[in-house]
């Protein structure tokens, strides 16, 4: 899903009621909605429908969008159009919508007749058709600009990338492998609530699977990872073949898992591979790769918070899991890491990626693979997915900068110090008021713009501290 355009329907909403004042009207208004397809081109593949006039023309064209699985729909005013030809269809959309209140001409000329009025009357269909998605509880995104500008481009290229996230997001399926940690209440989430409000479905699966997977694991595969890893990273001479072949196995087992029964996301907990019986290690360093191939994760059972990571790769792309550790006071800045899973998409550039042989005790399990890397300095956005009661969800989000700290060689884990924009301080205390949970989704550079999107689009609470 990351890798290609979104595709993006154009709903242009007009009416019957000028066509004989103005012959060839709904031409060249189509004419109009063509042009900004050309127009927004490099950010999406925008698909115009036929120009609507009546709620049965709305109801055939949206159908078509849903038919032909777009990610997002466009509504623009072509001419005025009442909202109550497009009110239901809109409420009923499954589809992430934008309202953009654009029209042909940028400006208003003393040349101007009734036709050019005509033409560009679109801002008040665009109130009627607001008016009618606010009372109805519909979410949605709305863009007031020039549509020939850079900054509509540069607004539309976030929205769409934000519609595709969300409809890959109601598709997604998350697997839990055994049970979530007992006790660690801010993961917690009513599945079916999750399911109904946003999409996600959570799906159990027995690490019986997952070991009988690692026992049959396709032997060309395994060699396939073994010889990626030996040319990609740092390979620690420690390390015994057993070891590596061993966690290879898992993490092949893993991948196969997913994508057989179309997993976009997974989560397991130490104590639940630990207590099972059959397993030596922990798959640390398969959760690395896997999210570097795209795919969710989150530790310790966290469903919620793989289903954001998720988010994070189709969203803004190269997703990582962590947690806030620690708080430097001296550098305003907070220690992020995790007990060893980490995106290495995200390793700083000039230092190799290192697979370590590494003690761990949780678990008590023999020693697993680690990947070892710190994370790129420069802008980072730091995010995490709040339950609240009912069908209620937040999202937290922090901008700020990975800085180029010092090296902390007792920390045989990914790691980074990440400087919120509003200081350690000021951003923590409302990161614990908005309820933001212990785990997180980090992606590099600043996207909270995005973030806040995402949220319009499916109705999520935004916070930003």
């Amino acid at each position: 899903m990351t890798d290609r355009k979104p595709r993006i329907g154009i709903l242009g909403v007009m009416q019957s009621l000028y066509d004989d004042m103005l012959p060839g009207i709904t031409e060249r208004q189509a004419g109009y909605a063509a042009e900004l397809a050309a127009q927004l081109g490099d950010a999406a593949e925008c698909v115009p429908g036929d120009a609507v006039k009546s709620r049965e023309d709305a109801e055939r064209v949206m159908r078509q969008f849903e038919a032909a699985g777009l990610d997002g729909v466009l509504v623009v005013m072509l001419t005025y159009g009442p909202a109550m030809r497009v009110a239901r269809l809109l409420r009923d959309s499954r589809l992430p919508l934008c309202l953009a209140n654009i029209q042909p001409q940028p400006d208003v000329t003393p040349q101007w007749d009734m036709a050019d009025m005509t033409y560009n009357q679109g801002v008040h269909g665009a109130q009627d058709t607001a008016n009618a998605m606010v009372r109805s509880g519909t979410p949605f995104h709305v863009m007031t600009d020039d549509w020939r500008s850079d900054a509509f481009r540069a607004d539309f290229a976030v929205w769409a990338n934000a519609a595709k996230a969300v409809t890959a997001w109601t598709r997604l399926r998350v697997a839990i492998f055994g049970y979530a940690m007992n006790g660690m209440g801010d993961i917690r989430v009513d599945e079916n609530a999750l399911h109904r409000a946003l999409g996600p479905e959570i799906v159990a699966v027995a690490q019986g699977d997952l070991y009988r997977g690692a026992q049959l694991a396709d032997e060309a595969a395994v060699k396939e990872v073994l010889a990626f890893e030996d040319e990609t990273f740092e390979v620690d001479p420690r390390l015994s073949a057993a070891e590596r072949e061993d966690h290879v196995r898992m993490q092949v087992a893993l991948q196969q898992i997913l994508d057989e029964r179309n997993f976009g996301a997974y989560t397991t907990h130490f104590d639940a591979i630990g207590e099972d019986g059959r397993f030596s290690r922990l798959p640390l360093a398969a959760a690395s790769s896997l999210m570097a191939n795209g795919y969710g994760y989150g530790a310790e059972g966290d469903v919620l918070t793989a289903a954001l990571v998720a988010a994070g790769h189709d969203l803004l792309g190269d997703a990582h899991f962590t947690e806030m550790y620690a708080m430097d006071f001296p550098s305003n800045s907070i220690l992020m890491s995790h007990m060893g899973e980490g995106n290495w998409r995200i390793a700083r550039q000039d230092e190799p990626v290192r697979l370590i042989k590494r003690s761990l005790g949780i678990g008590n399990l023999d020693d697993p693979p680690t990947f070892l890397f710190r994370y790129q300095p420069g802008p980072a956005t730091v995010a995490t997915l709040a339950s609240l009661e009912g069908e209620r969800f937040r999202l937290v989000v922090a901008e700020g900068e990975v800085l180029d700290g010092p090296v902390l060689p007792g920390l045989e884990m990914p790691y980074g110090q990440f400087r919120p924009d509003s200081g350690v301080r000021q951003a923590l205390n409302g990161w614990l008021r908005a309820g933001g949970p212990h785990h997180e989704v980090m992606n590099l550079g600043r996207h909270a713009a995005s973030w806040r999107v995402f949220c319009e689009l499916t109705g999520i609470e935004f916070v930003q501290v």
